[in-house]
């Protein structure tokens, strides 16, 4: 039997309550559970000692949001137990016990291996069962050894070096996912202790969590994505090469290496500067300005501004400024929801009196916390000292760890939160601030950096690995934020070995950190500028291939690094494999490691073009000035530029090389847009469809037209095709009519020009 709930907060019943969506059920030993689906696939589980739902902090700031419009959901009642069911799962309630059975497909996904347990104080414990042969994969950057998560145990809480980035989602090969929706730390137990059941605990908090149904795990992801925010699609300059300068440089040494990059020929978009551009280093409040010895003004210049920001934009260079933060955010995000509430009354923010205004020292550790900073203004939010400089010309800001991945056990903040539930949060409120800010301000698309984050940083933020180099164990950090919907990411690119300039160009973004170091291309030797410059003009050809990942990911939710089992997940080899990742769907990366695995079908090793049969490993040695494997899957069609520009927009793509792999069906879709606004959102982007198909001893490549328009689109497009085929053709046809084209027998490929027209359909005979 069920009766109405008057909303957030109903007051607790001996059956069952309804407030639209959600359904309280009040078990035999007193905690209410309250069940819900608030999206397809997607229920949500809250259980709370007292009958009270306050609004938790992910929801209030707008990390997490659920739709509007929940779907319909039917309940059955009989005896002690109750059911809701929607379309695609259900949830079963033992209402003496609170236990719930999660059910899809007439079978069981998992159940709750215990009564679920919370205390009046804060803190829960939960359990879910879990099948012998079930896998889990998540949980961010907690760890750096592993992918495949079961028998592992983790610690969920942002700490410097150690655990930069933990989400607390997981997902299982059994067809569903868990995000546990709070800031608090957590300790997952994922069959660890006990095989049959993965256990999730925390000392603060109440228990809440969703569960989300796919029959994927790319649909499990997308899901998630659904409710913690789409990767926010960055600036298409992002993703070319970022520079860092020394900590120590000045202006001279800033120019000289724009101009170098230039001079070398080695392609480049961004340098960014370490916190020795501030007049004090490490400077923490809102009144920071330019270091007047390293960037000096000119005593004659009229405007009283810097005249090096000019130039470098005239070079094509965007700038980045290194920033720490320790402001407290919470009073702009109460703001921020207030507004949303459309009601300032709901804000929680209150200005209390700085403890140590007066500036006499006082004992660190206090009877309970207390507002401690004399950095804030309260009525002034953190993005707002920022304008001056994206004035002046500064296009974005590296948001260091700093102090956000430190503790501060006695600080209050103006939410009246503790660190106990801010300490994850910070990052999130920092990052959204800086993400909206940016937008709001400029009407651009922000490009916001950032080493710290929880569930929902990929709606506003890219990231680093911290301070931790670019060798192999980043590689593994950066699979597992991918696995929590995470699309934007690198590392400080190791520029001393091929082995690490490999890897750092074949990331999401790619980004070399001088810092303290002289890590200029340029002074590593002859043999490392090389490589290092072959590497950064490949990288600037894919550009085509990896911003339409990037859309690919905007979209979806699919990270464009991924790991093996995303791609493969019915292949149990691929499941841990930690030396080796898909760039999309297309290219397979090996780093730090002479042994690859293959998955079962053909692919074709990108430097040489041999052809190899998947579903086994292999010994590579990578050609002469290489630093790993990169091989292409058969379907493969990767767009090219025919040439690597400079920099990202220095030239309209007037021509574009289709590097196809054939097999039996194939497609890709090449997205263009403007690269720097938001017209995107309004339709204003370019979609070319090709698809492969085979015949009779032929294949069959079709170049759609270019579908939409945006401002600043080339207005005409050729197509350079390279077909890797097993012998020559015997004919080749543009549009039904035959065709020259090149045979280059050494690396088995048919080359052929297509008109300017840009939309054809060739045909390759054998």
């Amino acid at each position: 039997m069920a009766g109405k709930s008057s909303g957030e907060e109903p007051k607790r019943r001996g059956k069952a309550g309804k407030d639209g969506r959600f359904y309280d059920f009040v078990t035999k030993s007193g905690p209410v559970v309250r069940v819900g689906f608030v999206a397809p696939g997607v229920v949500r589980v809250r259980v709370s000692p007292d009958g009270s739902f306050p609004p938790a902090a992910m929801n209030r700031y707008g990390f997490i949001r659920e739709p509007r419009n929940p779907p319909a959901t039917e309940v059955r009642e009989a005896g002690q137990a109750a059911e809701l069911t929607t379309d695609e799962m259900a949830v079963r309630i033992d209402r003496k016990s609170g236990r719930l059975t999660f059910l899809a497909a007439g079978r069981t996904l998992t159940k709750e291996a215990f009564n679920p347990e919370v205390s009046g104080s804060g803190g829960f414990r939960l359990g879910l069962r879990c099948g012998n042969d079930e896998e889990f994969f998540g949980l961010g950057d907690q760890t750096r050894a592993a992918v495949a998560l079961r028998g592992r145990k983790a610690d969920l809480h942002v700490t410097n070096v150690s655990c930069y980035i933990p989400i607390p989602f997981f997902m299982s090969t059994a067809g569903y996912g868990v995000l546990v929706n709070t800031t608090y730390r957590l300790g997952f137990d994922l069959a660890a202790s006990k095989p049959d059941r993965a256990q999730i605990a925390s000392n603060g908090g109440r228990l809440d969590y969703y569960l989300i149904r796919g029959r994927s795990l790319p649909e499990i992801l997308d899901r998630y994505t659904d409710l913690t925010g789409k990767p926010a699609l960055p600036p298409k300059w992002s993703f070319g090469l970022w520079f860092i300068c020394r900590d120590q440089a000045d202006v001279k040494e800033v120019m000289d290496d724009c101009v170098n990059f230039r001079r070398e020929k080695i392609p480049c978009d961004v340098i960014g500067l370490e916190p020795g551009w501030m007049s004090r280093h490490y400077d923490y409040s809102k009144d920071r300005t330019w270091h007047p010895e390293r960037f000096p003004i000119p005593f004659y210049a009229q405007t009283g501004q810097h005249n090096f920001l000019p130039a470098m934009k005239r070079l094509g260079y965007k700038v980045e400024l290194w920033e720490c933060n320790d402001y407290d955010l919470s009073f702009e995000a109460e703001r921020r929801w207030g507004q949303a509430a459309a009601s300032p009354s709901d804000s929680q923010a209150t200005a209390r009196p700085v403890f140590h205004a007066d500036d006499v020292e006082k004992d660190v550790h206090f009877m309970h916390p207390v507002r401690m900073d004399k950095l804030t203004d309260p009525a002034e939010p953190w993005f707002e000292h920022h304008k001056k400089f994206i004035d002046q010309g500064v296009d974005f800001f590296k948001q260091d760890g700093a102090l956000q991945v430190c503790a501060h056990p006695d600080r209050l903040y103006g939410n009246g939160m503790t660190d106990d539930e801010m300490h994850n949060l910070y990052p999130l409120l920092y990052s959204q601030q800086m993400h909206e800010g940016f937008r709001q301000y400029t009407g651009r698309r922000p490009c916001c950096f950032t080493d710290a984050g929880w569930a929902g940083l990929q709606r506003y933020t890219g990231t680093w690995t911290g301070d931790t180099g670019g060798a192999h164990a980043t590689l593994v950090a950066q699979l597992n934020t991918g696995l929590c919907g995470h699309a934007w990411s690198t590392c400080d690119m190791e520029v001393t070995t091929p082995e690490g300039i490999h890897y750092g160009f074949l990331l999401p973004w790619a980004h070399v950190n001088s810092w303290n170091y002289w890590r200029h291309p340029w002074l590593q030797g002859e043999r490392l500028q090389r490589i290092f410059t072959d590497y950064a003009r490949l990288r600037y050809r894919l550009l085509p291939y990896l911003y339409s990942l990037a859309w690919q990911s905007h979209r979806t939710g699919l990270p464009m690094m991924r790991a093996m089992v995303l791609e493969f997940p019915d292949d149990t080899a691929a499941r841990n494999l930690l030396h080796q990742y898909m760039l999309g769907r297309e290219l397979l990366v090996g780093a730090f490691s002479n042994e690859v695995y293959l998955p079962a079908g053909r692919w074709f090793d990108f430097w040489t073009g041999e052809m190899h049969q998947g579903g086994k490993r292999l010994t590579y040695d990578p050609p002469e000035d290489r630093g790993g494997a990169l091989f292409v899957r058969a379907g493969a069609i990767v767009p090219i530029l025919a040439e690597a520009p400079d920099y990202v927009g220095q030239r309209p793509e007037n021509q574009i090389e289709l590097d196809v792999y054939p097999a039996a069906d194939a497609a890709f879709e090449l997205y263009e847009d403007d690269g720097v606004g938001y017209g995107y959102e309004k339709g204003q982007f370019a979609l070319t469809h090709f698809r492969l198909s085979s015949g009779r001893d032929e294949w069959r490549l079709e170049i759609g037209r270019r579908e939409g328009e945006y401002e600043g689109m080339p207005p005409s497009r050729e197509y350079r095709l390279t077909i890797h085929v097993e012998r020559r053709p015997s004919a080749v046809r543009l549009d039904g009519r035959e065709v020259e084209y090149l045979w280059d027998q050494a690396k088995r490929v048919v080359r052929v020009q297509t008109p300017a027209s840009g939309q054809a359909v060739c045909q390759i005979a054998l």
